[in-house]
Formats: structure tokens, C-alpha cells, sequence
């Protein structure tokens, strides 16, 4: 049957994107550059171009068109008619069909094609001509998709203060999922099922933060070694769902995922790249941005803008500071607070976000843009603060109101952990919520988001049983992912039977996660570190789409099962004790004595300078005052760190009212909780070495001496 011919109207210029109204379909393309445009509509299989349509106006640099007859489902992308002129930053190339940076879905894969690149390809990689074989056969199509049915927001908006993140990759979760539905695991729906979120909510999470889910394609130099990229930071299309993760290609499939989180009580935050896209340097393919105004959309160098400023490490960075690149970003944001109805994101490489022409602004336009926006203005937004360009390493330099990942955070708390000398004073700023690096501008202690380990690097329990990377199944001869891990593995590289190293790797995660989850801040759990989850060394395995990455849930051990118990009763722990949820951080002398916070030595004596000058010092005791109700007594939490490879002792501190304490928990237990029986001390307390005890203070007559006192069933 032969297509009938469709003709384009006027249209108007905004929304940008293709957007369903009465009787057709309305599409807007912003290129401050080209010369023309053209509309590509494709058969309902992808496969065969049906008509090509010429754009018919332009205003304010937006080529816009109306097509009536057309509908949802329409299949279409655009091809863009400009100079090719590499050194002065255009890469216009009609010949290559490109996405539409407003598509809310994709239809058909994408594969990796020589047939992408827009020029030339020459043995000394010189891009002076344009190529001009078509690549439509290996592109997706976008798709049309009709706005959904109009209905009350639905978000959760959990305080700062009591936020617990779970940081996991939505395949590798539901994958080997036993309880979820083959059908439906690695997919947006599998995330959704009950038992999943059941799991979280048992544990005490309040947020979930996925994994970027925005479309998203691998590298060429990944496909040719038969890997592909498994993370998700090579975005394709910032508004359109990852295919593979949507069932029969319904992107609200995505939003009834989020709903169902919702519903279970906890929050979505979304992992996001607006750094980079998946188009790479000069020598990258030409997919979207880069042939619809490439001197617009990135950054170029200026003194020969064939060649692209790269402050990721991706081979191209994004510019920011163009308006029409800002208006694609916080477009985006909108769509998915208001659509896909999410409660924060989780800006990847988040200091290219505002870079001004002189460098890093704190006062940059867009963070402007998102603090008086009135959709997005009370949603969570959180830095990774470093990328590798200049003044790259921003920590502590985001705006009001912003979380920012704490890397000095994770390495103080390794090197405790670890043993090495000298790191006392500087572990303990880290359990303050590292006041040093936030508080000078106003910030407080839910800013730091901090964490151990994420999913760049060693998981839990690889940091305690390797002291190298093994990235060897990457492809890269060993030498992608970090090299300095403050990592320890007790004497043998990798698993082993012998059962003292495993008791003490167990213990050592056990401190970790107690560190993590007893420090002010808001805490972020690495997906599976809460069972001991391993990726056998693997410290950077982003390309590893398979069962070393996903989730082997039938193969938690018992004593994995055991520390899931053991993270539900720290997280359970964490949110009784209303120092962990006050707004402003606690300092000795503070005229609000509601809250308080105190440091002692293994001499039960308050720290003074000197002690926290005690090199070789490895017993740090930890005390949380504060007072529920004029008049009350005060309750106080004592948590003592003990780094030490041999053990030690803790004299109690003498506090008034505190007749004795009465151990919460102790991870030199082989399950971290200790029988009723044996739970009271009061004057002096026993460690084993690398072990953490939090106390309760309590009244009463009763006394176990030390002497008495049974020996834990120690691991």
C-alpha cells in the first residue's frame, strides 16, 4: 500500500520536541547554525524512510513545522543541512540521520557502525570531508508519544535529615532476582515488584538512587571487544526511558516503577549525565548534537575548534553556559519531576554544571536557574564534585541546599580501618558530617553525602579482602579504574577458607558499615554491601554486563544474611537517635544544649589537643547527647572505634545520672548483637582488635564488673 503524502504547516516553535496536538503532531528543533532541516518519517518497523519533509519556518533559531494526519507512535528523526567545517566547529552532515534531543522514547537498537562517524576516516585520523553514506539502518528511530493523562503529582519528600541512600543499578538488582518474574527482571517493572521493595523498606533505605536509566548506548571501543557499557554514562537521549529497560517500549512503564517506590514509602533519585553524551571527540560518531549545532551544544577549543574541551574524560563536555543547552537541561529535570514523577538527581561529573568562561561559579546561571525554578526548586539535588578539567575538584563548593559525594570522607574512613597512623583527627571531622568542608558557607550536615564505596570502585567486600585492582576481564591490560583503594586484604589476596581471615574481613565490614551509618551526614549504601557482595576485585567495572555485576541473591552466604540483619539494626539504630536528625551541626560551647556531642580517649577522659596529636592513637569513643523533654534526663549513646590489630580497653566516662551502659551492639560478635545476658558494663570496657561497641546509658542498681564479665562470642 503506498504511504499516503503528508504536508507540514507552519507550527509553532515551542514546546521543543514533537508534540501530539489537536489533529497532528508539532515539531521544534533548535540550530542556531544550519541551513535547513528536514523531518524523516519511518515505517511503524524502523526500517524504511517513507517521506522526508523540509521544516517550513524558523524563529529564534528554532526550525519548527506542523504535520496534521500524524500521530503517536509516528516514527521520525532529523537530518541537517549546514557547513562542514571541523576547525570552525561545525560538523553538519545531511547524510546522517540524527535523534531529536527532545525524544521521550526510541524504537530500534542501536549498533555501532563505522557508518556513524560523520567524516572521513583516515589512517591519521584527519576529518576534512564529510562522509556521506547513510546510517539509518543502524540508528533507532524517536518516536512520538502522546503527553500522559494528566494527574496529582506523587512524590515523597523525605527530609535531608533522615535520608538513608541505597545506591544499585536496576538490572543488576532484579536480574537473578529469585522472586521476580523472568520477564520482568532487568526491567522497570521487575524493580517495582513487592518483594523487591519490601527488601529496601525491611532495611531501613529511604531513597533509592538508580543508576543512569536515560537511553543509552555503548562505545565503539567496547563493542569491538564484545562488552558493552553496563553503567549507563554514555547518554543517548536525556528524556527518553533506556529501551531495554521498558516492556512492550511503554516508557510509562518507567513512572509505574517509581509509583510502586512510592507507594512502598521511599524516594527515587535518579542518576543523571549532563556532562557529556555518547557522540565522544572529534573522532566519535555523529548521532544527535553534534550534527544538529555542534558549535552550540559543546564546548570547543578556541583557538581550533575541531577539537573539543574535555573536562570528563568522555571526549566531549557539554556547554553549560549556552541558553539553549540550559533551557534541554532543565527541560529535562521538569519532565522527569513532573512526568516520571522522581524526587532528586544525582548530577554525574557535576562541575561542568557551572563552568562560567572564567571557571568553576558557585553563582553560576544554572544553578541560578534551579534554585528559583518553582518545579524543581524543592527537589534533591546532589554533586559528584570533580571532574578532570582545570579546578576540577570542588568539594564543598555547591550551592546551598546541595548534597555533594564526600571522597574525603570514604578515604578517612578506610584509612581508620586500615590501621594507618595519624588519621584520628581527621576520622572524627568525618563522623561530625565534616563540618570543615561544609559549614563555612551556612551548609549543613545532610550536605554530606557520605559514603565507603559506590559503584566506581571496590565494593565492601573487596575492599577488605584485595589490595590490588583485578580489571583484567575489562580489556584494558589492568590499568583502568583507581589505583590508590586504601584497601587491605589480611594476609591473602582474594577469597580463601582460611576461617581467621574470613571472621576478621566480616568484622572489618561490620565496622565499616557502623561507621557509615553512626556518622552525621547522610549516609549512602552501596547496593549488596549490606550481604557482602562481591566483584572479585573488579574496582572499575562498568563494561561487565553479566552474573559478575548482577546480583547472585541465591548465593548470600549465611554469615552475608547475618550482616543484612546487622545493617537493618544499624539503620533501625541510626533513626532512634535524634542527633543523626538535627539540621545544624553541634559544636562543644553551642547555647542549645538540646544536642550534644563529646569525644573521649581509651582513659575515658574529654580530648584535648595533645590527645589528638597521639600518632600511633587507634581507640576513638564517640559520645550523642541530648534531651527529649524539658526536665528529662538526658540520654546518651556512646560508640567506641577500635582500629587497633590487637585488643585494647575503653574506660567508661563518668556522666551523671549514668549508672551503667548497656551494649547495643559489638561487631566483634559473630552476629554484631549480644545476648540480654551479657550486655551490661560499667566502668571498663574490653575490645577486640578491629571491633566497634555502641552503649546506651542507663540507671538502675545492677553492675556486671569487668572481671565478670563474659567474653563476647567473639568471631
Amino acid at each position: 500500500m503506498k504511504t499516503k503524502k503528508l504536508f507540514m504547516e507552519h507550527g509553532l516553535p515551542y514546546p521543543l520536541g514533537a508534540t501530539c496536538q489537536d489533529g497532528g503532531v508539532n515539531f521544534a528543533l533548535f540550530s542556531a547554525h544550519a541551513e535547513r532541516v528536514e523531518l524523516c518519517l519511518f515505517s511503524p518497523d524502523g526500517k524504511t524512510e517513507t517521506q522526508r519533509l523540509e521544516l517550513p519556518a524558523q524563529s529564534n533559531q528554532i526550525w519548527h513545522g506542523f504535520l496534521p494526519g500524524l500521530g503517536p507512535g509516528a516514527l521520525y528523526g532529523y537530518r541537517v543541512y549546514g557547513p562542514y567545517q571541523p576547525q570552525l566547529g561545525h560538523r553538519f552532515n545531511h547524510h546522517k540521520l540524527l535523534i531529536d534531543p527532545y525524544t521521550r522514547a526510541l524504537s530500534g537498537q542501536y549498533t555501532s557502525s563505522e557508518l556513524h562517524l560523520g567524516y572521513l576516516a583516515s589512517d591519521n585520523d584527519v576529518d576534512t570531508a564529510p562522509d556521506t553514506r547513510d546510517n539509518a539502518a543502524f540508528m533507532p528511530k524517536c518516536r512520538v508519544v502522546a503527553d500522559a493523562p494528566p494527574q496529582a503529582p506523587r512524590h515523597n519528600r523525605i527530609p535531608k535529615s533522615e535520608t538513608v541512600i541505597y545506591e544499585t543499578h536496576l538490572k543488576g538488582f532484579t536480574m537473578l532476582h529469585p522472586q521476580v518474574e523472568p520477564r520482568l527482571r532487568g526491567k522497570f517493572l521487575g524493580m517495582a515488584q513487592p518483594q523487591v521493595l519490601d527488601y529496601l523498606k525491611s532495611l531501613g533505605i529511604t531513597s533509592i538512587e538508580l543508576m543512569p536509566i536515560q537511553a543509552f548506548v555503548s562505545e565503539s571501543f567496547l563493542t569491538k571487544k564484545q562488552l558493552s557499557n553496563y553503567w549507563g554514562y554514555n547518554t543517548l537521549a536525556f528524556f527518553a526511558p533506556h529501551q531495554d529497560y521498558l516492556g512492550n517500549d511503554n516508557i510509562y512503564d518507567c513512572r509505574s516503577m517509581i509509583d510502586a517506590i512510592h507507594d512502598a514509602g521511599m524516594e527515587v533519585i535518579l542518576d543523571i549525565v549532563f556532562n557529556h553524551t555518547a557522540e565522544g571527540n572529534r573522532l566519535g560518531p555523529t548521532l544527535s548534537f553534534k550534527g544538529i549545532d555542534n558549535l552550540s551544544y559543546y564546548r570547543l577549543q578556541p583557538e581550533d575548534r575541531q577539537y573539543y574541551i574535555n573536562d570528563t574524560g568522555c571526549g566531549n563536555t557539554l556547554n553549560i553556559i549556552h541558553p539553549r543547552v540550559v533551557q534541554l537541561v532543565m527541560d529535562c529535570l521538569r519532565y522527569w519531576v513532573t512526568t516520571m514523577r522522581v524526587d532528586g538527581f544525582r548530577f554525574d561529573l557535576a562541575p561542568v554544571l557551572g563552568r562560567e568562561l572564567h571557571g568553576f561559579d558557585r553563582g553560576a546561571g544554572f544553578f541560578d536557574a534551579l534554585m528559583q525554578d518553582p518545579v524543581l526548586c524543592n527537589t534533591k539535588f546532589i554533586a559528584e564534585p570533580w571532574d578532570i578539567g582545570p579546578g576540577g575538584y570542588q568539594l564543598g563548593q555547591f550551592p546551598t541546599g546541595w548534597g555533594e559525594w564526600n571522597d574525603r570522607y570514604r578515604d578517612s574512613v578506610r584509612k581508620f580501618w586500615k590501621g594507618e597512623p595519624g588519621i584520628l583527627p581527621d576520622f572524627a571531622r568525618r563522623l561530625h558530617g565534616s563540618s570543615d568542608i561544609f559549614e563555612h558557607s551556612g551548609r549543613q550536615p545532610s550536605a554530606s553525602v557520605s559514603y565507603i564505596c559506590s559503584h566506581d570502585g571496590f565494593t565492601l567486600a573487596d575492599l577488605v579482602s584485595y589490595k590490588q585492582r583485578h580489571n583484567e576481564l575489562n580489556g584494558e591490560a589492568n590499568q583502568d579504574g583507581h589505583q590508590g583503594n586504601h584497601s587491605e586484604n589480611f594476609g591473602i589476596e582474594g577469597p580463601t577458607d582460611d576461617p581467621t581471615i574470613n571472621a576478621l574481613r566480616w568484622r572489618q565490614q561490620k565496622n565499616l558499615l557502623a561507621t557509615l551509618l553512626l556518622s552525621q551526614g547522610t549516609p549512602l549504601i552501596n547496593g549488596g554491601d549490606e550481604f557482602g557482595r562481591s566483584l572479585l576485585g573488579n574496582n572499575n567495572a562498568y563494561c561487565q554486563d553479566n552474573e559478575l555485576n548482577w546480583y547472585r541473591w541465591e548465593e548470600i552466604s549465611s554469615t552475608g544474611q547475618v550482616q543484612q540483619q546487622f545493617a537493618r539494626h544499624l539503620i533501625k539504630l541510626r533513626k532512634s537517635i535524634p542527633v543523626f536528625n538535627h539540621d545544624n551541626y553541634i559544636h562543644d560551647g553551642d547555647t542549645d544544649c538540646e544536642f550534644a556531642i563529646q569525644w573521649y580517649n581509651s582513659s575515658g577522659e574529654i580530648m584535648q589537643p595533645n590527645h589528638w596529636g597521639e600518632h600511633q592513637s587507634k581507640t576513638l569513643g564517640y559520645m550523642l547527647s541530648w534531651q527529649e523533654e524539658a526536665g528529662s534526663l538526658r540520654q546518651h549513646r556512646l560508640i567506641v572505634f577500635h582500629a587497633g590489630r590487637d585488643a585494647g580497653s575503653f574506660l567508661l566516662p563518668q556522666v551523671e545520672n549514668v549508672l551503667e551502659w548497656e551494649i547495643e551492639f559489638d561487631t566483634a560478635l559473630a552476629t554484631g548483637i549480644p545476648e540480654p545476658e551479657n550486655c551490661r558494663v560499667s566502668q571498663r570496657l574490653r575490645l577486640f582488635s578491629c571491633s566497634t561497641i555502641m552503649l546506651c546509658a542507663i540507671g538502675g542498681d545492677h553492675s556486671t564488673s569487668p572481671e565478670t564479665r563474659p567474653d563476647p562470642d567473639h568471631e
